[in-house]
């Protein structure tokens, strides 16, 4: 979320404030656990109000539940939206969209039977657990994965628009060599069919029964085992290449020109260069410290606490 929420005013409102967006008090922390809770509740439900004999028992207990937690979230979400400074602003970011998702299919049940089985997008609303147990550093994996997808789009796209293009000219043969009775009645159902046995899935609901039609099925199936485990390879490279962007540095050693130093390195791996070039090498004498002063315009000057050269 790009803007942090900001409590409307002081008093009561910053108190509420504390205790639905914060989690550093006993209070809040408490809050956020019975939400999650809650949350889970009520996807529960949902599930079990799906088996038949269930909902024959217990519908009218499921359905009371559903409007029950629907009306607690609701109220939860408007007092939210009454602790903040610019409510319209939570509304617009992450956590206030799926807020807002998370009520709107038991409401949309008075004019749409049967919406309120997408009330299973409330489980997103769980990802607040990692604010509440301290795990916001996989909050920062995520964006890893996430930006390497990112990466990867044109590639993964280009690939699998050449894969139905591939599947496509396959089809076409299909459709006109094999006879309507095997199930190939269209070039789009011959698609259906190529894609299914490409992946290698195979559901058996439509098979060639012609020869030429069976050794096309051979190709095809060898052609995606083949090719399968290309978008792996290409979004798995972009994480490699991540994970080094966000742990290796780019700039190369003064000394010998040697590259992909972690972050945090201070001398050279293979000749021992001190590698931060703003500040002098904590191992030099007084002379040469007055030297690369001297050689740096004197900008850059000594941390009090740098060791003695000895």
């Amino acid at each position: 979320m790009n803007h942090l929420p900001k409590p409307a005013a002081e008093g009561l409102r910053t108190r509420v404030f504390q205790i639905i967006f914060e989690s550093d008090t006993p209070l809040a922390k408490g809050f956020d656990i019975a939400l999650i809770v809650a949350i889970l509740a009520s996807v529960l439900v949902v599930m079990l109000e799906s088996i038949a004999s269930l909902r024959a028992d217990y519908g009218a207990l499921f359905f009371w539940l559903e409007w029950g937690f629907t009306l607690a979230f609701t109220l939860e979400l408007a007092v939210r939206l009454y602790c903040l400074e610019r409510p319209w602003m939570y509304l617009r970011s992450f956590y206030g969209i799926i807020d807002l998702i998370a009520i709107l299919p038991t409401w949309l049940t008075l004019i749409l039977p049967g919406a309120q089985t997408l009330v299973v997008v409330r489980v997103l609303r769980t990802l607040r657990i990692f604010r509440v147990l301290r795990l916001m550093q996989f909050v920062g994996e995520g964006r890893l994965l996430v930006d390497a997808l990112k990466r990867s789009l044109r590639q993964i796209f280009l690939f699998f628009f050449s894969i139905f293009m591939l599947v496509t000219i396959f089809a076409a043969v299909m459709y006109l060599i094999e006879p309507r009775e095997a199930g190939f009645t269209s070039i789009p159902m011959a698609i259906y069919w190529g894609i299914v046995s490409l992946t290698t899935v195979g559901y058996g609901d439509i098979v060639p029964v012609t020869p030429i039609g069976q050794a096309i099925t051979v190709v095809l199936m060898l052609t995606g085992y083949s090719i399968i485990a290309v978008p792996t390879g290409v979004f798995s490279a972009q994480v490699i290449r991540a994970i080094r962007e966000d742990r290796y540095s780019d700039e190369a050693c003064p000394g010998c020109g040697h590259e992909r130093h972690e972050q945090r390195a201070k001398y050279c791996l293979k000749c021992g260069t001190w590698l931060d070039e703003t500040t002098p090498d904590p191992r030099l004498s007084e002379e040469e410290r007055k030297v690369w002063r001297h050689k740096h315009g004197g900008e850059k000057q000594d941390d009090e606490g740098s060791p003695p050269a000895g």
